[in-house]
């Protein structure tokens, strides 16, 4: 059982900033990888950023010194602070997870939900 939450969406403007939030919850015994998507309309789910449970991060190049990932292993949230932000930057965001059910299986959330919407204006 998996239950992800995403909050802090919202409207800014072209340079502004926002603070993105998962908090995941459920039958999780550990987690191995958290991350951010986004799907702007039109265009394809693409993965924004990584972290893994070493705190080990990648990032798309097109957010590379403007996003930061982050996360508090103890309350199983990922979040995503978000500076500079760009029109081109406007999706639905969502987080997913690799996770552990006990110490011999893995899985990801089952299906995207609706994400949280985050709308650049130029």
């Amino acid at each position: 059982q998996l239950q992800l939450v995403e909050t802090g969406g919202g409207l800014v403007q072209s340079g502004g900033s926002l603070r993105l939030s998962c908090a995941a919850s459920g039958n999780i015994f550990s987690i191995d990888v958290m991350g951010w998507y986004r799907q702007a309309p039109g265009k394809q789910r693409e993965l924004v950023t990584s972290i893994t449970s070493g705190a080990s991060t990648n990032y798309a190049d097109s957010v590379k010194g403007r996003f930061t990932i982050s996360r508090d292993s103890a309350k199983n949230t990922v979040y995503l602070q978000m500076n500079s932000l760009k029109p081109e930057d406007t999706a639905v965001y969502y987080c997913d997870l690799r996770y552990r059910l006990s110490y011999y299986y893995t899985s990801r959330r089952d299906n995207w939900g609706q994400g949280t919407q985050v709308t650049v204006a130029s």
